[in-house]
């Protein structure tokens, strides 16, 4: 039998008071962690780790959402440290997580720099250049779509697109828990989008909610927000009420 713990990372980025809540999936065989924060966040991942009773030397898998900075920044240095870890993560995110593809976020900045002047410009500058020093690092499996992963019990790959267009979520069908990613977020309590303004396609991110209410989840844990419990449905679904 599996277990999960969320890591509650609190931090300070740009001045500000952040949360974060990576998961660490573990039975008698793995111990995976999904997404691994910002650059230069590694050692928030080992002290929450540690705190859990867990050292990374356990760990064995890494698997990625989609390759977003604060979900991927620490990966090239946790492999380094680490390097019996694998990491896995969907067929769509791989051009970016390893460097062949420009971010997509990169690309969104860089594309709105020359509409900015000023202080909004140069915080903007300062935005790109962080992205940029973010490392590329080999994704070791490739996921697919419905694939179902024999670990901790069994772990289903959902495609989730709209974040950004190879995001993935993860549905532990033994104890109804979704692992959602940046598919959703909690604000105020409520489900929300991430960051709508910014997501790859925002009608694809909706619809991607939408295909979450076929299977049959008892709780969310959001990597923006933390757990999720409750009357999932009829929360998903004012979520989709909200932007149709």
């Amino acid at each position: 039998m599996y277990n999960y713990r969320l890591l509650d990372i609190q931090f300070k980025f740009n001045g500000q008071e952040q949360t974060l809540w990576p998961i660490i999936i573990h039975d008698e065989s793995d111990v995976i962690l999904v997404d691994c924060g910002y650059p230069d966040f590694l050692h928030f991942l080992e002290e929450a780790v540690t705190q859990n009773n867990i050292t990374f030397d356990t760990i064995t898998k890494l698997i990625l959402t989609h390759h977003d900075v604060d979900h991927v920044g620490s990966a090239a240095a946790l492999i380094r440290k680490y390097p019996h870890i694998e990491i896995s993560a969907f067929d769509a995110e791989i051009q970016y997580i390893n460097g062949t593809k420009k971010p997509l976020r990169l690309v969104q900045a860089e594309s709105s720099l020359h509409e900015m002047t000023g202080e909004e410009k140069r915080n903007a500058e300062h935005f790109i250049h962080f992205l940029r020093s973010v490392e590329p690092v080999h994704v070791d499996r490739k996921l697919h779509t419905n694939e179902y992963l024999p670990w901790c019990g069994g772990i289903k790959v959902i495609h989730t697109p709209g974040h950004t267009e190879g995001h993935i979520s993860l549905y532990l069908p033994a104890n109804k828990t979704l692992i959602a990613g940046d598919a959703i977020v909690i604000e105020d309590g409520k489900l929300n989008i991430a960051n709508p303004q910014y997501v790859w396609d925002l009608d694809e991110a909706v619809r991607s909610v939408q295909r979450l209410l076929t299977y049959d989840i008892a709780r969310i844990v959001c990597y923006h927000g933390g757990l999720f419990q409750g009357d999932v449905k009829s929360a998903l679904r004012q979520l989709i009420k909200e932007y149709m």
